[in-house]
């Protein structure tokens, strides 16, 4: 569970502060990014905070909490599998929290968030390795093979209307690092997480990475 005002990628532990440093007057993305978790944070660590997301919902929490709190945000509805309305060389940082396993392809998300950052500029990611996505909802037993991917496995596509979870799809390390790599990135640092609770979470078994990478030119 998420606890105290650090800021999150991942469901437990928070974003080392080293990895943020000064965000004074700096332009951050927070890409996909609604819901009002990360955007008051950043605002209030002196950012100047656009959020992308494609959820309408998530973006209306995220206006709600910033018209609570009385702070300004820039706020954009809009789909990450398709290149971003930014120029390039826009932002200081790119934020982007566990997001990319509803894309089956995550290259463009790299590719993008790479285009839209100012040379030297920072991409944060919080990123599934696979492990929630093979086991039962009770996360007692092994049911699916990998990579799960709902577009091309019948059952897993039946099993994805039954749990109502959306079109979800796991993601290698190839994908999810290797693909900011190929983008350009630079890898600066990385951690795991587990789910906030549940089976897999009292086994200690990681389920997501974080990573900070860097804009090399």
């Amino acid at each position: 569970m998420q606890t105290g005002i650090g800021l999150y990628l991942t469901p437990t532990v928070p974003v080392p502060q080293a990895w943020l440093g000064n965000l004074s007057g700096k332009r951050v993305l927070g890409l996909a990014s609604g819901g009002g978790q990360q955007g008051p944070l950043l605002t209030g660590w002196g950012a100047k905070v656009t959020i992308l997301d494609f959820s309408a919902n998530q973006l209306a929490q995220e206006r709600a909490v910033a018209e609570r709190e009385g702070y300004h945000i820039k706020l954009l509805q809009g789909d990450m599998t398709e290149p971003l309305p930014f120029e390039d060389a826009s932002f200081d940082l790119v934020v982007h929290p566990v997001a990319n396993c509803y894309v089956q392809d995550v290259d463009l998300v790299w590719r993008e968030a790479w285009r839209v950052l100012k040379p030297g500029g920072k991409l944060l990611a919080g990123l599934d390795n696979g492990m929630n996505f093979i086991v039962d909802p009770t996360e007692q037993q092994i049911v699916n093979r990998l990579p799960y991917d709902p577009l091309h496995d019948e059952s897993q596509r039946q099993q994805a209307e039954a749990e109502g979870a959306g079109m979800q799809f796991s993601h290698t390390i190839v994908d999810q690092i290797g693909g900011q790599l190929k983008a350009g990135f630079q890898l600066l640092d990385v951690y795991e997480d587990t789910n906030s609770d549940g089976h897999l979470a009292e086994l200690n078994i990681p389920s997501f990475w974080a990573s900070r990478s860097c804009k090399t030119v």
